[in-house]
């Protein structure tokens, strides 16, 4: 993976926002009820370059990142969490998935997101329409992937995560998903929180959080004005005395490189490897989905795949 703009101009700012992409999870009401917060700012920023979005495909992939970043915590190991929309709309699908070292990549399936005016509001439920929003867990001890997929109710990334987990794990749930774009449209902060209940939360406990969180500020804005993620949920959530546990480092990654795309070409039919040795154009581009890093290939490297396929000619 190529970063095509590393956040910050100078090492110590690209430092100081490395610090600041965290996780951290928490407890609340006595262990009743989980939760995660995230300041995702350099992350969303980092994959906006790599992707070359503008402000309304920034919202729609960047609101995905932090969701799928949020829920990666429980992952250990070599374990990967995904999350995949497929819709009617002029969005028409993205697909993301986060590791668990909260690495996350993934992409749109359109770029640019058609519009016939200009958005009055950051609703973008009209973008989404009808369609499938579905989590698939790769668990590295399980023999299959744990797949659940509900209908859109929402066009609203946020929403329709929450109404997964009731629907498909019947777990009452929350997101509070943010970007915030200066006058010119710059990302300036980015964030994200996430509450679950546990199976001893009572249902007063629940009721009271979700209009807590319905009436939770920005976190875009929070953060774009340096706002620390453990003293707001202090703050916010005092009368349910927070518990902070670990927190982890969360980052814009893709570990493909140059030798994992030279595989995939190897596995092309060997008219279209030999068609493509004829004709061309050179060098041949290919790009990863996920982080947009293009990866050249001059007539040599293909008359080198080749002839590894049949090393006689």
């Amino acid at each position: 993976m190529i970063k095509k703009k590393i956040y910050g101009n100078t090492l110590k700012e690209q430092l100081l926002a490395s610090s600041k992409d965290r996780l951290y999870n928490f407890f609340l009401a006595g262990g009743t009820v989980r939760g995660v917060i995230m300041n995702g700012t350099r992350m969303i920023n980092e994959m906006r370059a790599n992707h070359e979005l503008g402000i309304l495909e920034t919202l729609v992939l960047g609101r995905a990142y932090l969701g799928i970043g949020l829920i990666s915590t429980n992952l250990k190991d070599n374990d990967r969490i995904s999350l995949q929309i497929d819709c009617s709309g002029p969005i028409k699908g993205l697909f993301v998935e986060a590791n668990a070292f909260a690495e996350v990549r993934g992409f749109l399936k359109r770029v640019p997101i058609p519009i016939d005016k200009p958005m009055e509001n950051f609703d973008l439920s009209p973008f989404f329409g009808a369609g499938f929003l579905e989590v698939t867990r790769h668990l590295q001890d399980a023999k299959q992937p744990f797949i659940g997929n509900v209908i859109l109710q929402y066009g609203n990334i946020a929403k329709d995560l929450a109404n997964y987990y009731l629907t498909s794990e019947q777990i009452p749930t929350a997101f509070n998903l943010s970007i915030h774009f200066d006058r010119e449209g710059n990302v300036t902060g980015a964030g994200g929180l996430f509450l679950q209940a546990m199976p001893d939360a009572g249902d007063e406990i629940t009721a009271e959080l979700e209009n807590l969180i319905s009436e939770f500020p920005s976190l875009g804005a929070v953060f774009s004005k340096g706002g620390n993620p453990k003293e707001l949920i202090h703050e916010v959530f005092h009368k349910y005395i927070p518990k902070f546990l670990a927190s982890k480092r969360a980052e814009f990654m893709c570990h493909c490189n140059k030798d994992r795309v030279r595989s995939l070409l190897t596995l092309l039919p060997i008219k279209e490897i030999k068609d493509i040795l004829e004709k061309g154009p050179f060098p041949v581009e290919l790009q990863c989905h996920h982080c947009n890093t293009p990866y050249l290939f001059s007539k040599a490297d293909i008359q080198q795949i080749y002839g590894k396929r049949f090393p006689d000619n």
